[in-house]
């Protein structure tokens, strides 16, 4: 039996724009489900028909409130014009990450075989705060389709800190769900921050995504990691991030930090372990 799915994404560009990058996601996305996206950026009109073949609804207006907050118009738009009890997942997915990296198909199978109410594609491990990685979360109708989860959603609101949005929605909604008896678990388990400084070690894991953010972390170090991971995927997959990524952060940039020269790398780690342990030694 086809299992039916409602993707809602949540995307940002501070330009207001749709990029290649996004394009390539939602539409690797459509064959396997309807998709909501909302932008946390005013985008035009022309960027947004983009995306809309792609997509059964689009939004695209700066509200402040980051990917929940996303999550949440797309959520109300889905409970005010479609029927819910048509779907038989909810998923919540945004553009924090490059991908994916390879077709999905086994993915989905195999998340949705999981024995959880809820699940997510990586589920971060800690002794007191572990929960699901809010840039991939599926969602089974015991979840989505209760009084509590809509609670939840309608009540997300802008708060002061990126900290503060992680614990009260990302680490909150995974505690919601055990509170309610349910239960939830992740494809992949990721320690520490792996999923950021370990792009080639979760990407040998399996994980067919590299977070943005490791494009801009650690004055460049992960640059020979990413080009591995670029290196082991399609050149579809490989220009749609590129170009994007060029976009966003310059070709000067992007060239430095992509370089294959071996005496810069070595001498960007030396900076790098220097700088930290200059600043561990002034704490």
């Amino acid at each position: 039996m086809t299992q039916k799915r409602l993707f809602l994404f949540a995307g940002y560009n501070k330009n207001g724009m749709i990029d290649d990058a996004l394009i390539y996601y939602i539409r690797a996305l459509k064959k396997f489900g309807d998709i909501i996206l909302c932008m946390d950026s005013d985008t035009p009109n022309s960027e947004l028909e983009k995306a809309r073949k792609y997509c059964v609804h689009t939004i695209g207006n700066r509200h402040g409130e980051y990917d929940f907050g996303s999550y949440k118009r797309a959520y109300i738009w889905a409970t005010e014009n479609l029927r819910l009890s048509n779907y038989d997942f909810m998923y919540l997915v945004n553009d924090s990450v490059y991908g994916p990296l390879c077709d999905m198909t086994s993915y989905f199978a195999r998340m949705e075989s999981l024995p959880c109410d809820a699940f997510g594609m990586a589920q971060k491990r800690h002794k007191t705060r572990a929960h699901i990685q809010s840039w991939f979360i599926g969602l089974r109708a015991s979840v989505f389709r209760t009084e509590w989860f809509d609670d939840f959603m309608q009540s997300i609101t802008k708060l002061v800190s990126k900290t503060q949005i992680t614990i009260e929605y990302e680490h909150g909604l995974s505690h919601m769900i055990t509170n309610n008896g349910l239960k939830w678990c992740g494809l992949y388990s990721v320690f520490n921050r792996d999923i950021y400084n370990g792009v080639a070690k979760v990407f040998r894991a399996g994980i067919p995504f590299i977070k943005k953010d490791a494009f801009v972390r650690h004055n460049g170090i992960l640059g020979s990691q990413i080009v591995y991971v670029l290196k082991h995927t399609t050149p579809h997959a490989r220009n749609a991030i590129l170009h994007s990524a060029r976009a966003q952060y310059g070709n000067e940039y992007i060239n430095w930090l992509l370089t294959k020269n071996p005496f810069k790398i070595i001498f960007r780690g030396i900076k790098h372990t220097t700088q930290k342990l200059f600043k561990r030694g002034h704490k």
